[in-house]
């Protein structure tokens, strides 16, 4: 797996001289606050989406540091998404993703006791999209818009009862590029297709259907025909499926053909067939520290071999991947990843 630079370049803001008062301001390049551009109704921490505002779920999540994630995507009126099978759905002008990170006080009670952190927004402005990070006030009441980021200490009850604790990260403006970039743009990652086809939790209509009737998402061909991403939480399904769609959510944002990796010639999206591409038996385009001294990025059979299990089971800045929002290992992901390597022959 290539590294990729760590650099923290200074964020996008526009700097604009008043030399009639004397001063230099800084021109914001979005709103001010969350709450001004009204996507939700009531206590601002609810979440309770506005009129337009669509709640959704992808199939596999990204891990950030076990934050727990809500999603939505604003329309604007009267427009719509054009299906796509195998990227990203076509989105019209104006629309925002709207993404939202909290902690439960207690992860055995996920509903009560909440710390929102922050919230990001992608906005699709001129047919480019724009990154926004919000952050949250500590009464709880409004996310501001900070382009420098932010570092915040949070603890928790973990599943199992333990307590844990992250010195939790906000990306700066332009730290968001470092996931987000496809070629010489921003885009988003999440709601494809594959990852829309599912059922949001304590429901029963798959989601693409419900767009669909909901006049928001045209040419949606039978489900039959629609790919799907395997829940990587769920045993029920295959090891492999589990495996790849981790990799797919969590890796190969950078590591595609047209991603910030794409140098380094693996390819971890979940419908590549070919096993060098996806690592097996591929030696580092760029070895050193970040390689571990190993030779192959998979090597089937043997995990603690495998240049790609060292990297996602490590937390050192030089050797994790991924790079960004991540100070925790994903035990749960390293482990699938451990035994998804283990099981090959």
């Amino acid at each position: 797996m290539l590294a990729l630079s760590c650099s923290r370049p200074k964020p996008d803001v526009v700097v604009i001289e008043e030399q009639s008062l004397g001063r230099t301001e800084l021109a914001l390049p979005g709103e001010k606050t969350l709450s001004a551009y009204n996507f939700f109704k009531g206590e601002l921490k609810n979440l309770e989406p506005a009129e337009g505002v669509i709640h959704y779920e992808l199939n596999s999540p990204l891990f950030t540091d076990y934050a727990h994630k809500k999603r939505f995507i604003k329309f604007p009126p009267g427009t719509f998404a054009d299906y796509h099978a195998n990227d990203v759905l076509n989105f019209p002008e104006g629309t925002v993703l709207i993404k939202n990170f909290y902690y439960p006080a207690d992860f055995r009670k996920p509903t009560e006791s909440i710390r929102m952190l922050e919230t990001r927004l992608l906005i699709l402005e001129n047919g480019s999209w724009k990154a926004l990070p919000y952050i949250w006030n500590d009464e709880q009441t409004e996310a501001y818009l900070d382009v420098s980021g932010k570092n915040i200490d949070v603890s928790w009850i973990h599943y199992d009862g333990t307590v844990r604790q992250v010195n939790y990260s906000v990306p700066n403006m332009n730290q968001c590029k470092g996931c987000h970039l496809r070629g010489d743009k921003i885009a988003p990652i999440g709601p494809t297709a594959r990852q829309l086809n599912g059922t949001i939790r304590g429901q029963t209509k798959n989601q693409l259907v419900q767009l669909a009737e909901l006049g928001l998402l045209h040419n949606l061909p039978s489900l039959n025909y629609v790919p799907q991403l395997a829940d990587y939480d769920n045993k029920n399904e295959a090891l492999d499926l589990r495996a790849r769609a981790w990799l797919e959510v969590n890796c190969a944002h950078c590591h595609r053909p047209d991603g910030p990796a794409k140098t380094s010639g693996l390819h971890l999206t979940a419908d590549v067939k070919n096993p060098f591409e996806l690592g097996i038996g591929k030696p580092p385009v760029a070895a050193g520290r970040g390689s571990g001294g190993l030779s192959y990025d998979i090597v089937p059979g043997k995990p603690e071999q495998s240049i790609l299990f060292y990297r996602i089971n490590s937390v050192d800045p030089g050797v994790m991947m991924p790079e960004l929002g991540k100070k925790m290992i994903h035990e749960e992901g390293a482990k699938l990843i451990r035994d998804w390597i283990a099981s090959m022959k």
